[in-house]
């Protein structure tokens, strides 16, 4: 039993890892900002 408990705690840290490192490992800056030029997306 304490087998199975220490591998579903294994399984949620490497969930939460996995979810924190998509989160916070993006660009510094964040995303670039839009392009000021609408005419060429009509």
């Amino acid at each position: 039993m304490l087998l199975i408990l220490l591998e579903a705690l294994a399984a949620l840290l490497l969930l939460v890892l996995i979810v924190w490192w998509t989160m916070f490992s993006g660009r510094k800056g964040g995303e670039p900002p839009p392009e000021q030029d609408d005419e060429e997306r009509r």
